[in-house]
C-alpha cells in the first residue's frame, strides 16, 4: 500500500459528501464552534493525545518541508500538531498515523499546489480535518480558500483550526454537502471556485458528478489520489466526459522533493451540464384503456 492509498483507511470516515440529508441547514459557520458539535470526551486524551515532541519534523523530511512551505514552515508545524493532538481526541485522525503525519498527510497535500495557479479561489469539498484546504493555505498566502465539509464535529475543528492559525482573512469553512454549496439557497448564492480539491473522498465518477458543478468554466477539478489513479481515469472518463469535464489528466507533484511524489488527477470543466431531464409520460390514446377496463360501456 502506498502512503496515497493508505488515506483513507487514516481519516476517520469518508470526507466528502455521504448520502441522505444535511444535518443542519448548510452555510458558513462562524465563531469558535458550531451549536451541537460533539465534545471530545476527555477520557479519549487518555490514551490517544502526543505531546508536540511526538509530532516533531523528522530531519530527512526537513529539507522537503521548507521547500514547500518556506517561511511558513512555522505555521505547518502548529497544524501538524493540531492534527496529531485534537485531530486524534475528535477522530478525525487515526492515533497509529500521528506519529507519520507529515510524511503521509501534510507533506502530500502541499505538493499539490504546484498545480494551483497563482490567486485562485479554492474550494475544498470533503475538507475532513482540513487535507488538503488548510495545507494549500498555509503553504499559498496567495490563494483564498473554502473548507465544504457536512458533519458538525469537523467543521467545529475546523473553525478552531483557522482561527488559532490565523488565517480567518483567506479560509472560510462552508458545513453541507458539495451539491448544496453548488445550489444555493434564497440567503446564500451558489459557491464557485476556479480549483477545486479533495483527498479520499469518492472514485472520479462520482468525485466529478459533486466537484465540477462547483468549478468555473475553463478552471480544474484537482484531485489527490492514490495508485489507482490510472485504473480510474480508464474507467470513468467517459462518465467524466458526460458531467461536462475534459478528458482527466495525470500528474506527479512533488518529484524531486518527496518520495514517492503525490499523485493527481485534474479535470478542466469545458462546459456546464444541466440536471438530467425526467421524461414526460407518454400520451394516452382517446381510445386507450384504463385500468383494464374500458372507458365506454
Amino acid at each position: 500500500m502506498t502512503r496515497d492509498d493508505a488515506t483513507a483507511d487514516a481519516v476517520s470516515g469518508p470526507g466528502g459528501t455521504p448520502p441522505g440529508p444535511s444535518p443542519v441547514r448548510p452555510g458558513f459557520s462562524a465563531g469558535s464552534a458550531e451549536a451541537g458539535a460533539p465534545a471530545a470526551d476527555p477520557r479519549d486524551g487518555a490514551v490517544d493525545r502526543l505531546s508536540p515532541g511526538d509530532v516533531t519534523l523528522p530531519p530527512e523530511l526537513a529539507k522537503a518541508a521548507r521547500t514547500l512551505f518556506g517561511d511558513r514552515l512555522d505555521l505547518a508545524a502548529a497544524y501538524a500538531e493540531l492534527l496529531a493532538t485534537d485531530g486524534v481526541v475528535r477522530g478525525l485522525i487515526g492515533p497509529r498515523e500521528a506519529p507519520r503525519i507529515w510524511e503521509r498527510h501534510v507533506l502530500n497535500c502541499a505538493a499539490m499546489a504546484e498545480r494551483i495557479p497563482e490567486g485562485a479561489s479554492v474550494l475544498d469539498v470533503g475538507s475532513g480535518a482540513g487535507l488538503p484546504g488548510l495545507v494549500l493555505a498555509i503553504a499559498r498566502p496567495d490563494l483564498t480558500v473554502t473548507l465544504i465539509e457536512p458533519l458538525a464535529r469537523r467543521t467545529a475543528f475546523l473553525i478552531e483550526a483557522v482561527q488559532h492559525l490565523g488565517l480567518t482573512k483567506m479560509v472560510r469553512v462552508f458545513r453541507g454537502r458539495a451539491e448544496e454549496a453548488a445550489t444555493g439557497s434564497a440567503d446564500r448564492p451558489p459557491l464557485s471556485g476556479e480549483i477545486v480539491t479533495s483527498r479520499a473522498v469518492a472514485p472520479l465518477d462520482r468525485l466529478a458528478g459533486w466537484c465540477l458543478p462547483l468549478v468555473v468554466a475553463g478552471g480544474r477539478l484537482v484531485a489527490l489520489k492514490g495508485a489507482s489513479a490510472a485504473e480510474e481515469i480508464a474507467e470513468h472518463g467517459e462518465a467524466v466526459a458526460r458531467l461536462g469535464g475534459g478528458e482527466p489528466e495525470l500528474h506527479r507533484c512533488g518529484v524531486g522533493v518527496i518520495e514517492p511524489p503525490a499523485t493527481v488527477i485534474e479535470v478542466v470543466r469545458e462546459r456546464v451540464v444541466g440536471p438530467a431531464r425526467k421524461k414526460a409520460p407518454a400520451k394516452r390514446s382517446r381510445g386507450g384503456r384504463r385500468g383494464g377496463r374500458g372507458r365506454d360501456r
